[in-house]
């Protein structure tokens, strides 16, 4: 069964489920839901819980050796099974499918894993693993809909605030939901329940912004000029290096011009998206938006701009490198 993450909480009051298998890009909500599991097992009866960590030199024998150990007291026993790589390797993924056969009996799993691409849901472990109990994926919601995630957290503690400022504080964390769930509980804390207003949400929210660089090519392909601004200027200020801000930036650049010039020449762009290694459904339909606005002048003309850049890391052409980060962005997001 595949549930939605609302879905979790109160299926939580029945029965446990034989196995539970989380995964996302949103390590807060994996931790919060697994907890919510582990906090119904103990209220179920499960009275142990075994904690194992696939990493280097694990032993995949210690699953099944975990199944097998019952409670010396006779009690319910949970599996806390976490693959940090999601990625369990041969043995590994035939260890989870037998271990999928045989789940239950007085035993309840709980495996988690971080994001997982388009191969790894297709392997057999994950399709058996899924089939035995209940996954459940959590990943961040979309940056258009993060102030009505940030309205439910407040709801939880009895607050809500206007719409200008849920999307402050949006727009102050950058898709950080730890950041986010931090100033949330901090308003809890600086105020009572009830209404806050624009000046409680602006006094008490940090700039905690987390700017990553592939923030920064998901907003060049969306077109929006004031958001490549305000990452470049957190990039630069958090001491990134320009080389791996050139690299991000020029990768997309290729890859754009490739599409361009391969749909200008009659290919069909689904085909080309897979041969460009474009599986992220979120950047397909972001590069989709964005491929009418930048013809292949303004791409070519961008290529010529990022070996300029180039020039100026390496001290060969004179220059402000961050200025010209900005010219590059500003030039692509131009409609």
């Amino acid at each position: 069964m595949i549930l939605r993450p609302d879905q979790l909480p109160p299926l939580l009051e029945k029965p446990l489920a034989p196995l539970y298998l989380l995964h996302g890009n949103e390590p807060l909500l994996v931790l919060e839901a697994a907890d919510l599991i582990r906090a119904a097992a103990r209220r179920q009866g499960f009275e142990e819980r075994e904690t194992l960590v696939v990493g280097q030199g694990f032993r995949w024998d210690s699953l099944s050796a975990a199944a097998g150990n019952f409670s010396l007291f006779g009690g319910s026993k949970l599996i806390d099974l976490r693959i940090p790589t999601g990625k369990p390797g041969r043995e590994g993924g035939e260890a989870l499918q037998r271990h999928a056969r045989n789940a239950g009996d007085g035993i309840v799993t709980l495996v988690t894993l971080p994001e997982l691409d388009w191969t790894a849901r297709k392997a057999s472990w994950f399709t058996a693993l899924s089939d035995a109990g209940i996954a459940v994926e959590l990943n961040a919601p979309e940056r258009e809909r993060l102030p009505e995630w940030i309205a439910g957290r407040l709801a939880r503690q009895n607050q809500s605030a206007p719409a200008e400022a849920l999307a402050f504080i949006a727009d102050h964390v950058e898709g950080n939901l730890l950041a986010a769930h931090q100033e949330i509980l901090k308003l809890g804390l600086l105020h009572g329940e009830g209404r806050l207003t624009q000046e409680d949400v602006q006094d008490a929210v940090l700039n905690v912004a987390r700017y990553d660089i592939n923030k920064l090519r998901h907003s060049l392909l969306e077109g929006d000029p004031v958001r490549c601004t305000r990452l470049l200027e957190g990039l630069q200020g958090e001491g990134t290096a320009p080389p791996l801000v050139l690299w991000a930036l020029a990768n997309e650049i290729r890859t754009l011009a490739n599409l361009s010039s391969g749909v200008a020449s009659g290919q069909q762009l689904p085909a080309l998206l897979k041969a460009e290694r474009v599986f992220d459904e979120r950047r397909r339909q972001a590069i989709q938006r964005a491929m009418p606005r930048l013809k292949p002048a303004t791409l070519r003309a961008a290529l010529l701009h990022a070996a300029r850049i180039d020039r100026v890391i390496k001290g060969l052409a004179p220059g402000d490198v961050w200025d010209e980060f900005l010219q590059l962005a500003l030039r692509l997001v131009r409609r």
